[in-house]
């Protein structure tokens, strides 16, 4: 079985800092932690504090909300890296039997400001980068946008959050919408930098277990409308070339489906292009997310700050089908009386060709 003989050293709890100032007491007091991100963005935190005092301050400890409130920026970090950077938005508390009383704390970052605002509204003549810029605008952020996706004659929100307006938009052109600091970023996910991490089975990686599906794959899609000015069908059908700069030399799922069962092509049913270039950016988008599926893995990890949703991780240790790069996707910061760990979720589009024969 391999292992990874180089392990970092590092300390196991991480520290929390209060309006960017360290707060020893509540470092040492913590006793749970999750930090939840995932690629639909909104990261969020959850925090559990032994809420008893000692003998220089005996009685509830924290409860008095000059360290807890709402509103405070809050910063969870790993030496000297930072896990997560929102706001506390609940506070709760926990009288167990037998046992110290506990407070808890919520937070989350600032894509929590696009959530909690609800709108009806129309952007004519605009591109999903000029709405992010808008809603950026909106709510006190600097967007930074690297989309080149169609110019749309209308985009429509329909009593929705901000938030939930961005996701479906982003969607629709494989983008990704998130926030660091105050900055919202908008990207296509093949350009969303999230740096590489190495990860080895045994070693860092603790435990992984990965599955190849064919479910989901097709090897065609199609999407159809109507173009009203031009008078003509807006249609694309989309094939394995939409995803091919993702595969690296492994095989497609839409490939794997083919030679197993034979052709099958699929129409996606849900959209009404305008014109041929939504036509072609519709079925791609929609067939690139299909294709990602082909492969999915979930993994514990020793924890480390640059585990973030975008980053691609080189497993290694796994055999020739499901050693190699991946898309990490979603991941789950845990500390407790086990210790600190990160679960994750991480997908890829194609299959490794296995030992040769």
């Amino acid at each position: 079985m391999p292992a990874d003989t180089n392990m970092p050293v590092r300390s196991a709890r991480p520290s929390i800092e209060i309006e960017g100032q360290r707060d020893a007491t509540l470092t040492a007091s913590m006793l749970c932690l999750d930090i939840v991100d995932s690629e639909e963005g909104f990261a969020r935190c959850e925090l559990l504090f032994g809420n008893w005092g000692g003998p220089e301050r005996p009685g509830f400890q924290h409860f008095d909300r000059s360290r807890i409130e709402f509103g405070k920026a809050i910063q969870v970090k790993l030496d000297n890296d930072s896990l997560f950077e929102g706001r506390i938005s609940a506070i709760n508390a926990r009288f167990p039997a037998g046992g110290p009383p506990q407070i808890g704390v919520c937070a989350e970052d600032r894509l929590q400001d696009l959530r909690m605002v609800r709108r009806t509204r129309c952007f004519a003549d605009a591109t999903l980068g000029n709405v992010v810029e808008r809603i950026a605008n909106d709510h006190g952020l600097q967007a930074q946008v690297d989309l080149d996706g169609p110019r749309y004659k209308v985009m429509a929100q329909m009593n929705q959050s901000d938030l939930a307006f961005l996701r479906d938009r982003a969607r629709s052109e494989d983008a990704q919408i998130w926030v660091e600091g105050t900055r919202l970023r908008a990207l296509p996910r093949v350009r969303r930098n999230g740096g590489i991490v190495d990860l080895a089975w045994a070693g860092t990686l603790r435990e992984f277990r990965v599955s190849a599906d064919l479910a989901h794959q097709r090897t065609s899609l199609v999407a159809s409308g109507w173009d009203v000015a031009g008078k003509q069908v807006a249609h694309h059908e989309a094939d394995e070339a939409a995803v091919r700069a993702e595969l690296g030399e492994g095989d497609s799922g839409m490939a794997t489906l083919r030679n197993a069962f034979g052709q099958r092509p699929d129409t996606f049913a849900h959209g009404l292009p305008c014109d041929s270039g939504e036509a072609r950016t519709l079925a791609e988008t929609s067939l690139r997310h299909l294709a990602r599926r082909f492969v999915v893995g979930y993994g514990v990890a020793e924890t480390r700050a640059d585990l973030r949703v975008g980053a691609k991780l080189e497993l290694r240790g796994l055999g020739p089908l499901f050693e190699g790069e991946y898309t990490l996707v979603y991941i789950h910061h845990r500390f407790d009386n086990s210790g600190i760990r990160t679960e994750f979720r991480c997908d890829r589009p194609s299959l490794g060709k296995g030992s040769a024969s």
